[in-house]
């Protein structure tokens, strides 16, 4: 009996056919891995501009791929199961990760990875001593805390995880309801900015490490609460991170997230390393359903100074495992 998802054969064979040749299925599987843009493909693969936009629309029309917008950059992404991608990802599987182009295609992926990573981390090291006075500049911290705490609200919980721990605000602001903390962060600078921090106000139950937030140096299934603070927009895979958050909570442990909604400000990309202009609820839910999280509840801030050339709207996501 066909199902919601099932495909006929002639779709089965525009999707192949659409797919059927090295570059596109090299395309399909580093797309299937990561969203990336149009100058990571050619720098990965090292084809033309106009090869790899050529490839990129057919596969696209094809409904392989979807493309968006953020800013002046437009991303590629392997498009929803329900569009015949899961067809595609069936072959992928079955490729020989030692076949000398996927494997030089991934080593090329890990080295555009490095890169945002070390123009991230370069950023954060160069202000890690002013990072909430960097925050400010853009949004009202103080609303957003306060739409934290009543969203997570009072109850006592047992351990709680920060990641991309910065200075370790996030922590200190949360530090009445649990009885152990931990923050992870992959700049030794902010670590240092939040280890003084804690110290000062005298929280000898937290501990910070340094750690990847896509193999987090923590045992699964051990938070009740885990918050993820503008960090999302600095991130090449912003699902992965989740998804590696979701792994921590226990059962009916809670993820909180606050990061941008969409905007349009590229000077935040140019000069502050991030890699995302905002995310939608749409987006959101779509990768929390994924980690296996269900959402609860959702806040939009919006700056006093709507018209304001740098106003941003703050979004709150809690979700629970």
């Amino acid at each position: 009996m066909p199902t919601e998802n099932s495909l006929s054969l002639d779709q089965s064979v525009n999707l192949l056919r659409a797919a059927g040749e090295s570059t596109r299925l090299r395309l399909l599987a580093l797309l299937s891995e990561t969203d990336l843009t149009v100058s990571d493909l050619i720098e990965i693969l090292g084809q033309s501009q106009p090869r790899i936009s050529r490839h990129l629309k057919l596969l696209t029309e094809a409904g392989l791929l979807e493309r968006y917008q953020e800013g002046a950059w437009a991303y590629f992404r392997l498009a929803d199961q329900d569009s015949g991608s899961g067809l595609i990802s069936s072959i992928i599987k079955q490729f020989d990760p030692t076949d000398k182009d996927i494997e030089r295609d991934r080593e090329r992926l890990q080295m555009v990875r490095k890169k945002r990573a070390a123009q991230a981390s370069e950023y954060f090291s160069s202000n890690a001593a002013e990072w909430d006075k960097i925050r400010s500049l853009h949004i009202d911290e103080a609303s957003v805390e306060a739409a934290m705490l009543e969203m997570v609200g009072d109850t006592k919980i047992n351990m709680m995880l920060d990641l991309g721990t910065g200075t370790g605000r996030v922590l200190e602001l949360f530090s009445d309801i649990f009885e152990k903390g931990v923050g992870i962060d992959a700049s030794r600078d902010m670590l240092s900015v939040a280890r003084s921090r804690l110290d000062d106000v005298n929280l000898s139950r937290v501990q910070t490490r340094q750690g990847d937030l896509y193999i987090l140096p923590t045992p699964s299934s051990s938070f009740d609460l885990v918050t993820i603070h503008q960090v999302l927009h600095y991130l090449h895979d912003p699902m992965g991170a989740i998804i590696e958050a979701a792994k921590a909570l226990v059962p009916g442990g809670r993820l909180l997230i606050a990061d941008f909604a969409p905007h349009e400000l590229e000077f935040l990309r140019e000069n502050h390393a991030h890699l995302r202009l905002g995310f939608s609820e749409d987006q959101m839910a779509d990768w929390l359903s994924e980690a296996g999280l269900k959402l609860r509840s959702v806040k939009h801030l919006e700056p006093k100074d709507k018209q304001a050339k740098d106003a941003l709207v703050v979004s709150l996501w809690l979700a629970e495992k």
